[in-house]
């Protein structure tokens, strides 16, 4: 799914209106209805007061239809038509006309006293000051409303999107609607992506007003959301007569002493991922335990006891994934720095320690074989690109590292961003926060490898593995709890998606 800047998004409506054919006040309509269905499943209760405020643009058009619609379904709805504004859009006007034939209760002011006993009053308040186009600070009025609202233990929505939010660059204030729930209209914002911007967003839920397909794949982008429609066209499947040599050897790198756990849950993760080969190095001290939890792989007990001390790919492995738990021994340093020198080399997944090690020695970064997958979470990559300012900012690093190591970078968390050498994001759907546990990186990583090694293209195995991995979190969570479930769980649940 495409994600589009605001002034793309406008095109496209435009284009909505003239291809489809329909008119604009339809197309609002659509989008008041889908907000309004989308609304109802949340809040069943139609006896909390319900506050819209309503703004004298096309996000109060929206507000306006969506009182009219909640109020034929039996809700207790009060509109406040806000005049921030000496003038209103021509579809504003047609709904507020449409309002106020129904009789409905409705305020018309620029009074702050007025809207905020309403404020106070209400159990529910909807959001529809302000749209998606806003491109400057909240000031006056509006911004009084604002503060006041947030100020409010209601249950607060957003239409389409937060006011005071901008769509797709970094605020100038710290002011905006505090959503609890925002409905967005058939695109996600990029703003909704992003850490910083929870605290406006809150959970957010897409629903489709109708925009004209043709308009929406003719718009180019750089940045997508990676949902199950995604991932279907890019899914790998198996033929009657494959074999286990028909989908790649993956090789592992991993553990130091008291790190055999890190090993353990890569080696499970990668066997999940439906490679036909698994072999993992690990020092010889843990190798007996790898084989006795993960019977179906093979081991090669390094030369260190203790720690990492070569790493010696062969032509027969097809991927290899380093980094779970090797520590930074100046050995295993060493060892890195080794393999990094050599001509050819299989497809290069990197994570933790090995990510630290690059690190603290900037100049392998620039090493690495075409096509690699770094998967740092925020502070691994803080250590490889730099501090940023705001998460806007952070894009941009990442997208430059990418660039630097002609791969793909991977940085972790909510919506795991995929950043690749051509300048795009794609943005993950899936996961929560009980996935925060030690030892869900390791299972990532083993995940990518296996991927990688069956014969995934980078970017496929990094948002294959990304999405299946956070798909089994979810999982997880459905069957468990955020609390109690661990890593181990994810591998569990690894199954029941592959």
């Amino acid at each position: 799914m495409k994600i589009f800047p605001a002034k793309t998004i406008k095109e496209i409506d435009a284009l909505t209106i003239k291809n489809t054919p329909i008119r604009s006040i339809d197309l609002m309509e659509n989008a008041s209805r889908a907000f309004t269905l989308k609304f109802m499943s949340l809040i069943p209760d139609k006896k909390s007061k319900i506050l819209i405020l309503c703004g004298q643009g096309n996000n109060g058009g929206d507000g306006l239809a969506i009182a009219r619609l909640l109020l034929f379904y039996g809700y207790h709805v009060k509109v406040v038509n806000i005049k921030h504004s000496s003038s209103s859009t021509e579809d504003h006007q047609i709904n507020l006309k449409k309002l106020k034939s129904i009789g409905a209760p409705l305020l018309e002011t620029n009074q702050i006293k007025q809207i905020q006993k309403e404020i106070i009053s209400s159990k529910v308040i909807i959001d529809g000051m302000l749209g998606s186009g806003l491109d400057r600070p909240l000031k006056g009025l509006l911004k009084d409303i604002v503060e006041c609202a947030n100020q409010s233990s209601a249950i607060k929505f957003a239409i389409d999107i937060s006011t005071g939010l901008y769509c797709d660059s970094p605020m100038e204030s710290n002011i905006a609607f505090k959503a609890d729930h925002t409905i967005t209209f058939q695109i996600p914002k990029l703003a909704f992506l992003l850490p910083e911007n929870f605290i406006w967003v809150g959970q957010w839920e897409i629903v489709n007003i109708g925009l004209h397909k043709t308009a929406i794949d003719n718009f180019i982008s750089n940045n997508y959301y990676v949902d199950s429609n995604f991932i279907q066209n890019i899914s790998p499947s198996r033929s009657k007569f494959d074999h286990k040599g028909t989908h790649g050897h993956a090789l592992l790198v991993a553990g130091e002493k008291g790190k055999a756990g890190a090993a353990i849950l890569c080696t499970q993760a990668c066997l999940k991922s439906g490679a036909g080969l698994v072999t993992t190095q690990v020092p010889s001290k843990l190798a007996d335990f790898i084989q006795l939890s993960a019977p179906e792989a093979m081991v090669i007990p390094d030369e260190g006891i203790n720690i990492i001390s070569s790493i010696e790919p062969s032509d027969k492995h097809s991927a290899l994934g380093i980094g779970p738990g090797i520590g930074k021994d100046a050995i295993t340093v060493r060892a890195l720095k080794d393999l990094l020198s050599r001509d050819k080399l299989p497809p290069l997944i990197l994570d933790a320690d090995a990510l630290n090690i690059l690190s603290e020695h900037q100049e392998i970064l620039d090493s690495l074989p075409e096509g690699s997958i770094l998967t740092p979470h925020p502070k691994e990559f803080e250590r490889l690109a730099g501090a940023w300012n705001n998460d806007f900012e952070k894009l941009e690093l990442q997208k430059k590292l990418a660039k630097r190591i002609n791969g793909i970078v991977i940085v972790k968390g909510a919506h795991t961003s995929i950043a690749n050498s051509n300048g795009e994001l794609f943005f993950n759907s899936t996961g929560n926060p009980g996935m925060a546990k030690g030892g869900s990186g390791d299972i990532l990583t083993g995940l990518i490898t296996g991927l990688r090694a069956k014969g995934s293209s980078a970017l496929d195995a990094a948002l294959l593995g990304v999405y299946l991995h956070g798909l089994a979190g979810d999982l997880a969570k459905q069957n468990l709890n955020e609390e109690s479930m661990n890593a181990g769980d994810i591998i569990d649940f690894l199954s029941f998606n592959l």
